[in-house]
């Protein structure tokens, strides 16, 4: 999650004029040669740098990290490279250890600088432009680690190679030293890289790494790459940690951890691989896949290609979407089992409660953006349907009892389709610009323009008539809620949309619901949570969170949806007012605003006891407030985790709160 401070979403908006979509800013601009600019490689990625990493933003923080490691994963399916080590230094800095061959540090031919050196500072300069180094790997385009250098105030590289340990340093993507040689290597040391680096605070929002999204990454990684040993530290703090990631059952144990908080209907995982020629390489593409079907509602699917977790899809999942579904078609007609609902099984009946894995490793995949996060060889899809209804068509002869539960889970679940479809159709908006259609309680904001329009969905009536009188009716719209909405994880299509709430909110954003889900419908480009700062408040917007991410997905993905950060406390010392978020800051202003005493400390128990200026003030104004904007980082972790939060197995959850709490006082019962 990322906190966002005051943005420009305020009536500021309405003083540009546009035409058409085009923003006419003034008349009197020339633009000739003398204003065209032409940037450096580094002096390019500093300038623009969501274009490299996405954003500058937590995921941007984190995705720094992520081209270091996937640089030693490469290492480790060329075969040189057993473990990789990520330390996070106590000076908020991160280093990124591998024993692979290191990186070569003898001169370029063309540039006439160390290799090192080359391919720290020149964009599209590496050594995966061929299959001759690197077979399969995940860096293709030469930016990773080059892009990390730029976005960085300082970076060090040691090298132990070619008989020695070798020491570079960057200063804002620029050699600061030349290649030193250090000293010989010790007898038996391995060879191998450390990368160590400092990202620039000029330019990312966020400076401070979280342990846990880099853990699900590094997990995510060893069980993608049996055997490969990854470690990460945390030398932050008082007390240092270290965890350890390595799987030899590959993503056999994947889906068994994805699944440790779910039932399954078979106990053994389906695992099947295959490989196949590619078009115009020597290599073959190798395709894995693991299943296996459970009894809960919510189905669990990841595919990756050549280690990259392709969240936006790609060839390789629609290639295993359609054998599986023809597959199970194909098995259900032939043991009669579609009568009772007289027509063939969706593919969204048959990935009801299933969970998979996909990977792929392709000698030259073709991803979308820098960012990879969908695969785009065509071929691909061939080849992965090919392997899924070889394999799996396979093992429904060897296992009928598998096939058959897999079958009728599937059936059950097109009755509640086909149940679900009328009510559907009632919640979906005729058109997104007619307002006769919109909840009664919903209080809409005047523009009709998604990406200046916000809607605030509160909890509670009292809050919900104060934050109608405190907004902005321009550009904000209020929505308030009653209670606790229906936990969603628990429930098919049919039993949610007869929740008025859920229906409310479905009905208000105007995007549709399952298969009339269309982004592009979206009346809000901003979709606020607005709760209590306390445990139910929590709770709700977690019931809020699961709804969006089990049926609205796109506007998580697309950074549609925030949540509000209101303060527990206003603090006066005579004419000035301070809001504090925790007790710390009360403790803060208190001393250092007020002299160590306060004239009035108020403390907020909820929205609903704030009046409608003191909403504005301290959660609505665009000028003052924080939010958080809610992004996924690892989906297939995103997915676990709601199943522990909000599924019935009750030890798993108990288990987190636990591990989470440390100061809570418990008593097992």
């Amino acid at each position: 999650m990322i906190s966002l401070p005051a943005r420009a979403h305020s009536r500021d908006l309405y003083l540009r004029v546009t035409y058409h979509g085009l923003v006419f800013m003034s008349q009197d601009t020339e633009y000739g040669a003398g204003q065209i600019q032409t940037l450096g490689d580094l002096e390019g990625i500093r300038k623009r740098p969501a274009m490299y990493i996405g954003s500058t933003g937590s995921r941007g923080l984190h995705h720094l990290v992520y081209e270091v490691v996937d640089n030693a994963i490469d290492e480790a399916l060329a075969g040189h490279c057993d473990t990789i080590e990520v330390v996070l230094h106590e000076d908020d800095s991160v280093s990124v250890s591998d024993d692979g061959r290191g990186i070569p540090v003898d001169t370029h031919e063309e540039h006439g600088r160390p290799a090192l050196e080359v391919i720290m500072t020149v964009l599209h300069a590496g050594g995966k432009f061929d299959s001759d180094s690197y077979p399969i790997s995940g860096g293709l385009h030469g930016v990773g680690v080059s892009v990390v250098n730029a976005l960085s105030k300082w970076l060090e590289t040691e090298v132990r190679r070619d008989g020695a340990v070798w020491h570079q340093r960057f200063d804002h993507g620029e050699p600061e030293t030349e290649l030193e040689r250090v000293r010989d290597l010790e007898p038996g040391e391995d060879t191998g890289t450390e990368i160590r680096f400092w990202p620039d605070d000029e330019i990312f929002e966020e400076e401070v790494f979280d342990a846990d999204t880099l853990a699900s990454r590094l997990r995510e990684l060893a069980f993608l790459n049996p055997g490969v040993e990854l470690v990460l530290r945390d030398e932050r703090g008082e007390e240092p940690s270290a965890e350890t990631f390595v799987y030899e059952g590959g993503i056999r144990e994947f889906v068994e951890y994805l699944n440790e908080t779910r039932t399954p209907m078979h106990e053994e995982v389906i695992f099947f691989r295959d490989e196949a020629p590619a078009e115009g390489q020597e290599a073959n593409v190798a395709v894995e896949v693991a299943m296996q079907a459970t009894d809960e509602l919510q189905g669990s699917i990841h595919a990756f290609a050549n280690n990259i977790n392709t969240r936006e899809g790609g060839t390789h999942l629609t290639g295993f979407k359609t054998a599986l579904t023809r597959i199970v078609n194909d098995y259900a007609d032939e043991h009669g089992m579609l009568d009772e609902i007289g027509e063939n099984l969706k593919g969204e009946d048959i990935r009801e409660g299933l969970t998979a894995v996909i990977s792929v490793k392709h000698p030259d995949p073709q991803f979308e953006g820098q960012t990879k996060t969908k695969l785009g060889n065509s071929n691909v899809r061939g080849i992965v349907e090919s392997a899924v209804h070889e394999g799996l068509g396979t093992y429904f002869e060897e296992n009928p009892d598998v096939a058959q539960a897999i079958v009728r889970k599937a059936v059950e679940a097109a009755k509640a389709r086909k149940a679900a479809k009328k009510a559907e159709q009632l919640t979906r908006r005729k058109s997104a610009l007619t307002s006769t259609a919109l909840p009664g309680k919903l209080a809409d904001c005047q523009t009709r323009e998604p990406e200046d329009s916000e809607l605030f969905i509160v909890e509670g009536d009292s809050a919900g008539g104060s934050a109608k009188q405190a907004r902005a009716p321009e550009f904000q719209a209020v929505l308030p809620i009653r209670g606790k909405v229906l936990n969603v994880e628990k429930h098919r299509l049919d039993r949610i949309l007869e929740n008025d709430q859920i229906r409310n909110m479905i009905t208000a954003i105007g995007t549709g619901i399952g298969e009339e889900f269309d982004i592009e419908d979206a009346r809000y480009h901003r979709i606020i949570m607005a709760t209590d700062a306390d445990v139910d408040g929590a709770h709700i917007r977690t019931l809020l969170l699961t709804f969006f991410y089990r049926h609205m997905r796109p506007l998580l993905e697309a950074g549609y949806v925030y949540a509000t950060k209101p303060p527990l406390y206003r603090i006066r010392c005579g004419a000035d007012t301070h809001d504090a978020m925790t007790e710390d800051d009360r403790e803060r202003i208190v001393e250092e605003k007020c002299g160590g005493s306060a004239d009035q400390v108020q403390r907020f128990k909820g929205l609903g006891e704030m009046n409608p200026q003191q909403l504005w003030d301290t959660t609505m104004d665009p000028d003052n407030r924080v939010l958080k904007q809610i992004t996924i980082e690892d989906a297939a972790e995103a997915d676990r985790m709601f199943s522990v939060l909000m599924g019935d197995a009750v030890e798993p959850r108990k288990r987190f709160i636990k591990e989470h709490s440390p100061e809570a006082d418990w008593v097992d019962i």
